[in-house]
């Protein structure tokens, strides 16, 4: 799955003054193509499934 608006999303981020962000694996390129002054301070993961998103969120739970 890909979401749209990525440019804008990274911008209202920096904007709320997030630092990191989690996108779907198929946007990489999209980040990628960002310019440096957009993503600039900010640490973009990267998730192909939900457990994905748990374990950025949630680094010292241990998934058996």
């Amino acid at each position: 799955m890909t979401i749209g608006g990525v440019k804008e999303k990274v911008m209202a981020a920096q904007r709320e003054g997030m630092k990191t962000l989690i996108f779907p694996i198929r946007n990489r390129d999209d980040i990628l193509e960002l310019p440096e002054y957009i993503t600039s301070g900010m640490e973009i993961k990267y998730a192909e499934e939900y457990i994905d998103i748990f374990k950025i969120c949630f680094p010292d739970i241990e998934i058996n």
